[in-house]
């Protein structure tokens, strides 16, 4: 019970105690710096009464009483020596919060050194906790310092940037330094590079962060508070800028924290970056003359304010094709034995070509690409690409020279012709060791229209080349011919050239020259043309013979009537062309005044394509094929009467050059063949028959119902029928009662019966209905008749067409009563039923006579009269 108490009683206490008023001020001791501005935090917790709680700041100087500093609560707190500073604003108390307050010194000096003292008057019920908090300030003199050296104005892309910047001050207390590189681009923010300090730590920013873990940064601490930043791999869009030091002294306060008490920055300069490009220059030698398998060297200079910081790619060009090339890590390219490329000095290179031949003249240049490698660990990048000017090198020798000489060999009298132009040299002399030659074929059309043929620009065009190596070259406009091989340009023998049309066309009449040129082996193993000779022109030409075509139409089959068939067969003939090809038209038009419109047709290659004119379900009904090499056979099955009218074929004649399209050469149109004919339409006719004309009931009578059809007879698919049954209870009875019926599509329905007989519609075959009463009635008797309306696809229209309405005549049905078949049944039964019934109760009355009616007590008289007559 006792530790239960005791218990209690330290929960009661410890409650008292956390609900103690509670006053705190910045933690200290505080080290700050003369004529820099500080705040002194003050807070109370934990307390009762108002909301709002006035504070009272005092000082205590050593050596000294205290003095009332400034209070929230009385404005002439202050003591008369402070009063002054207080009425200036230097020193003012400013509430944050209820609780919290704030005493601010603008300027604070080194007599503020002191301690000072927070007090909250008590508005508790009653004493507890602490009311007052006191901070120990320490003021020390402003001797920081910050000497940054000028860096050079103007760098070169690429090399470093050395920003050197002394910090220092005076120690008179545990403080510490730091210092910060900032980059300002024109008007926009400071922007910190790199920060060294207070605790020797390295802090970069954002976008250096990068480059530090590069290496593109590096910090060199010197003594005696001098610091050096490089910047290595200047680039204009990156470190170009006014770059600023700053300098912080700091103070390791109570709890771990760092606290810059005075800081100081100065602009070290602005830096430039020079581009490469703008200090690159590259240089070569000028125009050189040489003779054969003299020696070429040319030296390409190149000079850049940043040269040591840069690795060169060079490469030397001649006419725009590489000769050799030296990468930045010196590995030469495209070199020979002859041909080489090497590094004479820095910056300079020199290209040296042995024993130069023809093919080495031309125009040299030098193309220099600069690398800059990024700072640090990064990549190179390329900064610029210059060329020099042209050197133009002249190489000396005697050039070859031939005669060229051309004939027709085949000359074409029509179209269609072959032609053959051989070209001859002759007379070679100084070709060079390994030279070869090479042709050009020219054509220049002739001047004017030549009758039909069409009229031609004059100008030369390019047919074909070969070069030494045997290469064809096409010209633009005989690219197509030459492919496919109708134009051949040969080389028969070394110095003789052929030129051949296997089909001359009437565009090909013309001039034609042939140009023979020269070429010798360069040193890098191609060829290259040195000199060239043209032949004389030669003129092909012929009297140009126009084609003709004559076509003819005839009637095969005849279209009488209205679905018939009707074939026309078209023939054709030719005149002044070879192997052509035809494409056929079958064209109609209703009336010889009216507009025609195509049918069918039939390219060259045999294709069908039906015409605008023709209707898409009756394709199938039409047929155009080529029975001979001239010949072609139109048929149209089921004709209709819009189908009537005049047809005819239009013929076009086609050529076909190996490997090209079709030309049209000549097209006719034949004599028109007429499709007329008259459509009557079929007629039909309707008869009915019974197998019997009586029935017993119960039986089942059949009536059939036949249609015939007469004149033009359309096809079993194109014929339906609607067929009715009837029925009259008299004879000659004119109120018929409708029992059945079948629509054309096969639809049967039933009228509603009152009997017991049941009747059922059949279709026996095309023509034929059969009309079934089953488990027949008296009610059956009767006349018997059926209606039937033809429906027929007419082949004039096309179209479903509904005939007549055809009545059969009629056909009595009589169903008879069998009055024996009717009564012996019942006779049957009915003597079966009382010969049972009386065997039954005879049998009956026999056992009820033995049963029932015997007398017990009488005893019968012995049958042996004897025995009782003795017995008496």
């Amino acid at each position: 019970m006792e530790n239960r108490i005791s218990t209690l009683l330290f929960w009661f206490i410890s409650i008292g105690v956390c609900a103690a008023r509670r006053v705190s001020v910045s933690p200290g001791p505080l080290i700050r710096v003369a004529g820099q501005p500080i705040a002194l935090h003050c807070e109370v917790a934990d307390y009762e009464g108002p909301r709002e709680q006035d504070f009272d700041w005092t000082v205590q100087k050593a050596g000294a009483g205290p003095l009332d500093l400034i209070s929230t609560f009385d404005p002439t707190f202050s003591d008369e020596s402070l009063k002054g500073r207080v009425a200036s604003g230097d020193l003012s108390v400013a509430r944050l919060t209820d609780s919290t307050v704030e005493l601010r010194i603008k300027t604070v000096m080194s007599s503020d050194s002191a301690v000072y003292n927070c007090k909250t008057p008590s508005t508790d019920s009653a004493v507890r906790g602490n009311y007052e908090a006191q901070v120990q300030l320490t003021v020390i003199a402003d001797t920081l310092t910050v000497a940054p050296e000028v860096p050079p104005p103007v760098v070169p892309e690429g090399s470093d940037i050395t920003l050197a910047c002394t910090v220092t001050r005076q120690l008179s207390h545990s403080t510490y330094l730091s210092v910060t590189w900032s980059l300002k681009k024109g008007s926009g923010p400071l922007e910190e590079i790199l920060t060294f300090g207070p605790q020797g730590d390295v802090t970069t920013g954002g976008r250096y962060s990068q480059r530090y873990a590069d290496g593109a940064l590096r910090l060199a601490p010197g003594k005696a508070g001098a610091f050096r930043l490089v910047v290595a791999g200047a680039s204009a869009s990156a470190d170009e800028g006014t770059y600023v030091c700053t300098g912080r002294e700091w103070t390791h306060e109570d709890g771990g924290k760092w606290r810059s008490i005075v800081e100081r920055s100065k602009d070290m300069g602005p830096v430039a970056v020079t581009p490469t490009a703008q200090s690159l220059t590259v240089s070569a030698l000028a125009d050189t003359k040489l003779n054969i398998d003299d020696t070429l060297t040319l030296t390409c200079a190149v000079a850049a304010d940043n040269l040591p910081s840069l690795s060169l790619e060079v490469a030397w060009l001649v006419d725009g094709r590489t000769v050799a090339g030296l990468s930045r890590d010196g590995v030469a390219s495209n070199g020979s034995s002859v041909v080489g490329l090497e590094r004479a000095a820095p910056g300079e290179f020199r290209l040296v070509v042995r024993g130069v031949g023809v093919a080495d003249a031309g125009t040299y240049s030098c193309r220099v690409r600069a690398w800059v490698r990024r700072g640090g660990a990064g990549g190179w990048y390329t900064a610029a690409e210059k060329t020099s000017g042209p050197v133009k090198v002249t190489v000396s020798q005697i050039e070859p020279s031939f005669t060229v000489t051309s004939v027709v060999r085949a000359t074409p009298q029509a179209t269609f012709d072959p032609t053959v132009i051989d070209c001859q040299v002759t007379n070679v002399s100084h070709l060079p060791a390994g030279g070869r030659l090479g042709v050009s074929w020219e054509y220049t059309p002739l001047p004017g229209p030549l009758g039909d043929r069409p009229a031609t620009a004059r100008t030369t065009q390019l047919i074909g080349s070969l070069d030494a190596k045997g290469n064809l070259s096409p010209g633009e406009m005989y690219k197509d011919r030459m492919e496919s091989g109708a134009i051949a340009a040969t080389r028969v023998q070394p110095d003789t050239f052929k030129l051949r049309f296997l089909r001359t066309q009437e565009v090909d009449m013309g001039q034609y020259v042939c140009v023979v040129s020269a070429w010798a082996p360069s040193r890098l193993g191609d060829m290259v043309r040195s000199t060239e000779s043209r032949g004389p022109a030669l003129e092909v030409r012929w009297e140009p013979k126009r084609p003709s075509l004559g076509v003819v139409a005839k009637r095969v089959r005849e279209a009488s009537v209205g679905g018939a068939t009707f074939e026309m067969s078209c023939s054709v003939a030719n005149e002044n062309l070879a192997e052509p090809g035809y494409s056929v038209l079958i064209q109609s038009k209703e009336a010889l005044d009216k507009t025609a419109k195509t049918v069918l047709s039939l390219s060259p290659d045999n294709v069908l394509q039906h015409g605008g004119g023709t209707d898409p379900s009756r394709r199938d009904n039409l047929v155009l094929s080529k029975t001979g090499p001239s010949e072609f056979r139109f048929r149209l099955s089921g004709v209709q009467l819009v189908d009537r009218g005049f047809y005819w074929c239009d013929v076009t004649a086609w050529t076909k050059q190996p490997g090209q399209a079709w030309t049209r050469t000549a097209s006719n149109e034949s004599n028109k063949v007429q499709i007329l004919f008259q459509e009557n339409g079929p007629s039909f006719d309707i008869a009915i028959h019974s197998d019997t004309t009586s029935v017993y009931p119960w039986e089942t009578a059949k009536i059939e119902c036949s249609l015939s059809v007469s004149g033009s007879s359309p096809k079993t698919d194109d014929l339906a029928y609607e067929v009715r049954w009837f029925q009259t209870r008299l004879r000659g009875g004119q109120s018929p009662v409708p029992l059945a019926s079948v629509d054309r599509r096969g639809l049967v329905t039933k009228a509603a019966r009152n009997g017991s007989s049941e009747v059922s519609l059949e279709r026996v075959d095309a023509h034929t209905y059969a009309l079934r009463v089953h488990a027949t009635q008296s009610g059956d008797s009767g006349e018997y008749f059926c209606a039937a309306s033809p429906w027929h696809l007419s082949a004039a229209t096309g179209a479903w067409t509904q005939g007549a309405e055809l009545t059969s005549p009629r056909v009595f049905l009589t169903v008879r009563f069998a009055v024996w078949e009717s009564l012996k049944l019942p006779l049957f039964y009915g003597a079966c039923a009382s010969l049972g019934v009386g065997l039954f109760s005879l049998v009956l009355g026999l056992v009820c006579a033995h049963c029932c009616c015997r007398n017990t007590l009488h005893t019968p008289r012995s049958r042996n009269k004897l025995m009782d007559l003795e017995m008496d």
